[in-house]
């Protein structure tokens, strides 16, 4: 094929050769026909019309020839359309493939595809018939080359991008300029806001650039939204090119009101004011101003596209009157585009009070002598009607005596001393409530002054220098601080004195009545109002007193500290302790104090458990070795509950510890039960179960047994009749069977009556008394033996759990009883459970020993199961438990 088209081409020039040979014509020669103008446009279409009015069959050859050139740029060639199609050639270095010219189309044309800028030129179309004289149509083709998309800058020459021209605000100008570069012909750029052309005066900047640059000023609100379009043409023959924006705005609201303000304000009652906006692009933001401060508890709420709602909740202060409330809406974009609205708060409230130092008087030079005044100053709604003033929280009384004078607002004093030191206010009362102004101190100065008094009347002295072997003591008395000692033994003295300000120097002085010494510096050691002194006496002479005071900016102390130190030991143990006065409720205990060792002492008296050897109460005496124990009788019952008892000690104490104590003889509390208790703890626990079914099963018994003849005996009472003694009862009585033993097992009709509640208080007292069961004469033990006609009531005594140790003794005698040891409260506590035969359900009681000094106690809850530490069941306590009771077998 390409072959063929080779060939063709040959035989066309040559054809065109020869035929401009026989015509005589010359290709320069100018055609008859006028020149047609189009015009197309880069990379798009074009067709060039070349009509052909004969039938195809006539024609021989079609050519086209740009401007002049002599060398056809595209051929079709229908010399054998007959055998075969028209042949098509298409000069490559111009049109190429992008041309075609179309026969068959009516009017035939040639078809440019992506016309080129350099396809611009004069074309000229030869149609060459067999016998017809040639025909020729020329064009002169203008190729229009689009101007770039156009751009818009702003007033500073930045690009805008995305498709918003702004935000802009209310007054502000518009100033853009449109750039258009390239184009053939020049284009055109102009501006239309919303489709209408404002500007079309542009000018040419510099090479193939045109711009345009709009004003419009002072947009108003109304020019939201409006679109801005650059708009560049240079032909008809496309849709111009466009670049859009639409103007954005920030607009301030245009109203802003609080809505329904109250007139006047209560102090410390919540309000809820609402304030709203209109008219805001975007939305406005309310926030409300309490003078510069804002307020936070607010609540907003968007109604629609322009209307805002702001609630505040507010508690009114006494400090708020007058102050001026503001409600603020602006624009949250742009600073400054804001309306706000003020309202003015009337508030009634209580005083505001404050208290000031004299302007005259300078804080910290005040000494003792001064005179010193104060003054309050008062605000309020309604007016304050009385003043008042305050020194240490107490009040202060017009006193012209003691230089105390009130004067309208201030208060002054006179010649102040020391104890005029402290805190001062002053308070203000009007119809809403009273105010007590800050504390304002007053600072005065004075010389340092022995500070025992603030101490407690004691002072600790430190260990020996064997590392605790011995300690001093030491206690206040009218002469000074009485220390004791032993002989070598190091003591720190410390000396206590108050100053203001703080003392600069300290200075110690011995005296022992035969020589007065200055202690050495080098003995003592000073820590600011503090010194301490170490001292270790060595023989009598170094015995003696002494005495400390201190200098400071003030002056010296006038008043030494004193300190009397003597010869002292451990107390001597107490003698000759007896017991004056003993009954089953009661214990007085005397004995006869020994030496105190040369201080102070106090006696205690301690009871302690003989079977754990733990103290279990203490008592306390700061008098004399005397000491009273009440409720014996239920501590009794408590300590033989817990199968154990209480003997007791007696001994001194002092500041160097204690003596020997001494035990009183022939006393306990309560006593040890005589069983087996190694063979009780070896009892497994499975062997229990038996008997305790069988105590459950006898209580159950008795149970009924009793409350039958509870039944019968009240059935005697109501209809006089008693049952017939038997054989056994009358053999003891009269020949008419009338028994004089009989009625001493006859229950009383009102220890029926008061039912099951008085029969618990005389188990109770039944418990008191077993302590003193077994010490009867044999006698009394054969009377308590079982008889036939009684049967007696059983207890279910469940015993206690190991109580826990006793705290250090404490010193708590009251004024009530000063010559009987106080009592010290311990954590001990006890429970004691007794189960009466009536009901047969086992019920609580707790045991109380309420006294003053006394022991107070309850029993915790018991433990199961045998060993040491826990519960343990005592088979004896219950037999004699069972014989507590009697009831007469005659109404049963």
């Amino acid at each position: 094929m390409r072959l063929d088209g080779f060939v063709n081409a040959v035989l066309c020039w040559k054809l065109v050769i020869i035929i401009n040979a026989i015509d005589g014509k010359s290709m320069h020669e100018k055609d008859k026909h006028d020149v047609f103008s189009v015009e197309g446009v880069e990379g798009r279409s074009i067709e060039l019309q070349c009509p052909i009015t004969v039938p195809l069959s006539q024609v021989y050859m079609v050519l086209w020839f740009k401007d002049n050139a002599g060398i056809p740029l595209y051929s079709v060639d229908v010399r054998d359309k007959i055998s075969r199609q028209p042949a098509h050639w298409s000069a490559p270095e111009v049109f190429g493939s992008r041309a075609r010219f179309n026969i068959d189309k009516s009017p035939a044309s040639l078809l440019i595809k992506n016309l080129k800028r350099h396809d611009q030129g004069i074309y000229r179309c030869r149609i060459d018939f067999r016998t017809i004289q040639t025909q020729t149509y020329r064009y002169n083709l203008s190729v229009v080359v689009l101007p770039e998309q156009p751009v818009v800058l702003d007033r500073w020459g930045r690009h805008l991008n995305g498709t918003k021209l702004g935000p802009k605000e209310e007054g502000d100008d518009v100033v853009i300029t449109c750039r258009v570069s390239g184009g053939r012909p020049q284009p055109e750029v102009r501006w239309l806001i919303n489709g209408v052309i404002v500007d079309d005066q542009y000018e040419q900047n510099s090479g193939d650039v045109i711009e345009n640059r709009l004003l419009w000023p002072t947009i108003q609100r109304s020019d939201l939204n409006s679109i801005f379009t650059c708009q560049t043409m240079n032909t008809k023959l496309v849709e111009p090119k466009e670049t859009s924006y639409v103007l954005d705005m920030h607009l301030k609201p245009l109203t802003i009101k609080v809505v329904n303000p109250p007139n006047t304000l209560v102090a410390d009652k919540r309000y809820e004011i609402a304030c709203q906006s209109t008219g805001s692009r975007p939305n406005a933001i309310i926030t409300w101003y309490k003078g510069k401060r804002q307020m936070r508890r607010t609540r907003d709420e968007i109604l629609d596209h322009n209307t805002t709602t702001s609630s505040l909740s507010f508690v009114p202060t006494t400090e708020d009157d007058g102050k001026t409330l503001t409600c603020r809406a602006e624009n949250p974009n742009v600073n400054g585009l804001f309306l706000e609205t003020d309202w003015k708060m009337s508030v009634v409230y209580p005083p505001i009070v404050t208290i000031q130092l004299g302007p005259t008087l300078v804080v910290d030079d005040i000494k003792e002598g001064d005179d010193v005044y104060f003054e309050c100053h008062v605000r309020s709604n309604p007016d304050w009607k009385k003043l008042q003033w305050f020194h240490n929280d107490i009040l202060l009384q017009y006193n012209g005596s003691a230089r105390v004078i009130q004067s309208g607002q201030s208060l002054v004093l006179q010649k102040v001393t020391k104890q005029s030191a402290g805190y001062y206010a002053c308070s203000a009362i009007n119809a809403e409530g009273e105010t007590v102004s800050d504390q304002q101190y007053l600072r005065v100065k004075h010389v340092p002054v022995c500070a025992t008094d603030q101490l407690g009347g004691n002072v600790a002295v430190g260990n020996g220098t064997d590392g605790g072997g011995g300690g001093g003591g030491a206690a206040a008395t009218r002469s000074g601080i009485l220390i004791g000692a032993s002989r070598n033994e190091n003591v720190e003295i410390p000396c206590h004195i108050a100053a203001d300000p703080p003392a600069r120097s300290f200075h110690w002085r011995f005296n022992n009545s035969a020589e007065v010494l200055q202690v050495d510096a080098h003995r003592y050691t000073n820590q600011g109002n503090i010194s301490i002194l170490n001292y270790a006496p060595a023989t009598d002479q170094d015995f003696g007193t002494l005495t400390c005071w201190a200098v400071n900016e003030v002056g010296p102390q006038s008043q030494p500290c004193t300190f009397q130190l003597v010869l002292a030991d451990l107390p001597a143990p107490v003698s000759n302790c007896s017991l004056p006065n003993r009954t089953q409720q009661l214990a007085e205990i005397q004995c006869t104090a020994g030496y105190d060792g040369g201080l102070p002492q106090m006696f205690v008296l301690e009871l302690i458990s003989k079977r754990t050897g733990t103290r279990r109460f203490n008592f306390s005496n700061k008098n004399e070795p005397f000491f009273v124990l009440d409720r014996l009788e239920k501590l009794s019952a408590l300590m033989t509950l817990e199968n154990n008892s209480l003997s007791c000690v007696v001994y001194a104490l002092n500041q160097k510890g204690r003596s020997t104590p001494v035990l009183i003889q022939d006393f306990e509390i309560g006593r040890i039960q005589p069983y087996r208790a190694a063979e009780a703890k070896r009892v497994d626990a499975l062997e229990w179960l038996p008997i305790a079914g069988g105590i459950l099963l006898t209580v159950i018994i008795l149970a009924l047994s009793i409350s039958t003849k509870t039944y019968l005996t009240r059935w005697c009472w109501r209809y006089g009749r008693w049952p017939r003694p038997t054989g056994s009862e009358t053999k003891r009585g009269d020949p008419n069977g009338k028994s004089e033993h009989q009625t001493h097992n006859i229950l009383r009709a009102d220890e029926f009556e008061c039912g099951t509640h008085c029969l618990k208080l005389k188990n109770v007292q039944m418990l008191r008394r077993h302590s003193s069961r077994k010490k009867n004469t044999s006698k009394d033990s054969n009377d308590d033996e079982p008889e036939p006609d009684v049967i007696p009531a059983q207890f279910n005594i469940v015993s206690a759990s190991p109580l826990l140790p006793t705290p250090q003794h404490n010193e708590t005698t009251t004024k009530d009883s000063p010559r009987y040891g106080a009592f010290s409260p311990t954590p001990i506590s006890y429970q004691a459970r007794a189960v009466a035969s009536i009901p047969p359900a086992p019920s609580l009681e707790a045991l109380e020993y309420l006294a003053q000094g006394s022991i107070v106690g309850i029993l915790p809850s018991t433990r199961s199961g045998p060993g040491p530490g826990s519960s343990e069941l005592d088979i004896n306590v219950i037999k004699d438990r069972l014989l507590t009771t009697r009831v007469p077998e005659s109404c049963v």
